[in-house]
């Protein structure tokens, strides 16, 4: 069964929507890497100094791995993350429901 994982990066949200723009062929190729890693949806939103993240991914373990690679890590500082204060990600089981859409 698949999970839910809602996080919070705190940083400069003006930088991470310029990074999306200038720098979009990185995030494409990184979510081409992470699809067959585990990754089933993924979505961003930003709000007063943090970027949300709103994934689906088969397993907790799965995203845990990809999210902490250096790499990646890296990349989250380049585009305005704030690395100095740990991410807040809640990870809960993904179920079905009649009003799913």
């Amino acid at each position: 069964m698949s999970v839910l994982i809602i996080g919070k990066i705190h940083g400069d949200t003006t930088k991470f929507q310029q990074a999306l723009h200038d720098r979009g062929d990185e995030f494409a190729r990184i979510a081409e890497q992470a699809r067959p890693e585990g990754a089933l949806h993924h979505r961003f939103g930003v709000g007063d100094g943090m970027v949300m993240i709103v994934d689906e991914w088969a397993s907790a373990e799965q995203f845990e791995k990809f999210f902490g690679a250096p790499d990646l890590q890296s990349f989250i500082a380049s585009v305005g993350g704030d690395t100095s204060i740990p991410p807040d990600f809640m990870i809960t089981e993904a179920i079905s429901s009649p009003d799913q859409f």
